[in-house]
């Protein structure tokens, strides 16, 4: 078990490569929120407060498209759903007695890497440690969207659009590594960029804006898919399970003689 400093120190420590990360991708994230009229110190705030890069992705999206605030509310949902997941998740490895603050702030910073490296850690998790985390990647992330503000304003148009491209690079990597373990996610992933695309062309459905037809196909392929492909149960959970169910012999020993002395 660590004391509390060694999990803050173990958590920048794990954090310095996220921060790392964060940075490079906020750089190209910070180019789109140019492209949709926010100063750097405004792309800033919004990164510091919010941590989400496909919701923010979506919402910079949304913004430059001029969508309305019902499809944004909607479509933000959607999209950073997986973080309430995470979070209840999260819950169980924190001690019963740890106080609700504790809690929020961690909640605050709940995103796919520190929930992959909080997740992991063994035992009890202990609130330092995300907190550790968070000191250096939320300002990798701040920082880097600002930097992709201030470097799309100066930059040439050419070399914006191509840097650009470096979020879709990051939403690749996103999909790639789950693709190739399960046939399942590769074939999903699939049907979804073909209907993408024929929904975009398609003359009656293209008439619908983008955020919506985002948020049709997301709700739609997920819900069939856990219909079709629900996940089976973990077997080593079964196991465990399976292995509480069975009496300890020890204790039944234990018992039997118990029960001979007293006769």
């Amino acid at each position: 078990m660590w004391t509390n400093r060694q999990a803050f120190r173990n958590g920048i420590r794990d954090g310095i490569p996220i921060a790392l990360g964060y940075f490079a991708v906020a750089f190209t994230l910070g180019i789109v929120a140019k492209s949709a009229g926010f100063t750097a110190v405004s792309a800033a705030i919004v990164s510091a407060t919010n941590l989400a890069s496909a919701g923010q992705y979506a919402g910079f999206t949304l913004v430059r498209d001029n969508a309305a605030y019902i499809e944004m509310a909607i479509m933000i949902l959607v999209t950073n759903a997986r973080y309430m997941l995470m979070s209840s998740a999260l819950s169980q490895k924190f001690d019963p007695s740890t106080p609700f603050f504790h809690r929020l702030l961690v909640g605050y910073g709940v995103t796919d890497e520190i929930f992959g490296i909080s997740i992991g850690v063994p035992g009890k998790l202990n609130p330092l440690y995300p907190y550790g985390a968070l000191l250096v990647a939320v300002p990798g992330w701040t920082l880097g969207t600002f930097f992709g503000v201030v470097m799309g304003n100066i930059l040439p148009g050419r070399v914006v659009s191509a840097l650009s491209v470096g979020l879709y690079g990051m939403f690749i990597a996103i999909i790639i590594p789950p693709s190739r373990k399960s046939k399942v996610i590769l074939g999903l992933t699939s049907i979804s960029m073909v209907l993408s695309a024929l929904f975009t062309y398609m003359p009656l459905i293209s008439g619908i804006p983008s955020g919506f037809r985002v948020i049709l196909l997301t709700v739609a392929i997920s819900a069939a898919a856990s219909i079709l492909f629900p996940i089976k149960d973990d077997p080593y959970h079964a196991d465990d399970h399976a292995t509480d169910a069975i009496p300890d012999e020890t204790h039944q020993k234990d018992t039997i003689r118990s029960t001979d002395h007293e006769a």
